[in-house]
């Protein structure tokens, strides 16, 4: 094999090594995830092909895209030093769809002097280009901790599989997605948007707003709005070129955890409690279920993992076998 061909058959793996290093099962992972992109790619060839012939129909990761303005300046200036990759149209001949590299692609599309991005084709199926697609974002760890919970919730909704077939393309436990997704729902894309990714507010802190939200029932709309003034105020001082204080959707956060706690004092702790049961099964606690004013929330803690996993498949069916029942009853 020759050193110029070695070189295109390593361009992929390099990926896996930028930016920060996850944990090792992580990076072994990513590794083979981009590994397997790298081995379905064309010839090892990098393509220079018209950005108007890639589509983006990927699932959303991020909720508030940088802005590519400096990305766009430096590839005008150095050239695309890392090639994006895509994938054949499976209906449409010439057309391509992306698999990552969405900032480098909005960058040239944007630029008035590059015309071409450089590129590498690979075949790959739809579940190959989603794994492939995570796992270079999260060796370079870009995404916060509401916007992987935010894309679990979507893969879920979407049909894409069970809560167990997404821990395993997201490479993690299945406990952390059904946790991430119950935040996803309890904070709910409006508000979460409002806010913005908030790098460095981590799960406890998302889950103690969550529980927040569930507890009191608040006016969401109310929170957005919050959020949305902190980030309005942010975006004026930039335009005025001073230095922002702080990341602005984590000031957003920490707005919107000051106003529910505000709102909550004025409350006088008049709000009722949610009513909250213990669930058995053969006589032996597994969970509890939890009535406030807006929601029932159901939580199984302590099941057979088998019978959680039978349950998760048919959590509609059995929701709809029960809504059936009520409405013969009542």
């Amino acid at each position: 094999m020759t050193d110029s061909k070695k070189k295109r058959m390593s361009m992929l793996d390099s990926l896996a090594t930028a930016g920060t290093p996850p944990a090792a099962g992580s990076m072994m992972s990513s590794n083979r995830a981009l590994r397997s992109a790298r081995d379905a790619v064309d010839a090892h060839h990098v393509w220079e092909l018209d950005p108007a012939e890639i589509q983006d129909e990927r699932y959303s990761e991020r909720l508030d895209p940088r802005d590519v303005h400096d990305l766009r300046a430096s590839i005008e200036q150095n050239g695309q030093t890392v090639p994006i990759l895509v994938r054949r149209h499976p209906a449409e001949t010439n057309r391509y769809l992306l698999v990552y590299g969405r900032r480098r692609l909005e960058a040239i599309r944007a630029s008035d002097r590059v015309s071409k991005v450089r590129a590498l084709i690979a075949n790959l199926d739809d579940t190959a280009a989603l794994r492939a697609q995570v796992s270079e974002n999260t060796g370079r760890r870009e995404l916060s901790y509401i916007e992987r919970a935010l894309f679990a919730q979507e893969l879920l909704d979407s049909g894409f599989g069970s809560q167990a077939q997404i821990a395993e393309v997201l490479n993690v436990t299945r406990s952390s997605v059904s946790m991430s997704i119950s935040v996803a729902k309890a904070v709910g894309p409006a508000l979460a948007h409002a806010i913005g990714p908030a790098h460095g507010v981590g799960r406890p802190r998302w889950e103690a707003l969550a529980k927040e939200l569930s507890d009191t029932g608040i006016d969401q709309d109310e929170l957005c709005q919050v959020a949305l003034d902190v980030r309005t105020k942010a975006a004026a001082t930039e335009q005025k070129d001073e230095e922002p204080r702080a990341d602005p959707s984590v000031s957003a956060f920490e707005a919107v955890a000051r106003h529910m706690k505000k709102s909550a004092a004025r409350a006088g702790g008049t709000r009722p409690r949610p009513k909250t049961k213990a669930l058995v099964i053969d006589g032996k606690t597994a969970g509890a279920i939890k009535k406030s004013s807006r929601a029932l929330r159901l939580d199984l803690t302590d099941v057979d993992e088998a019978f959680a996993e039978w349950l998760d498949a048919r959590a509609q069916d059995v929701l709809q076998e029960l809504h059936d029942r009520w409405r013969r009853e009542t």
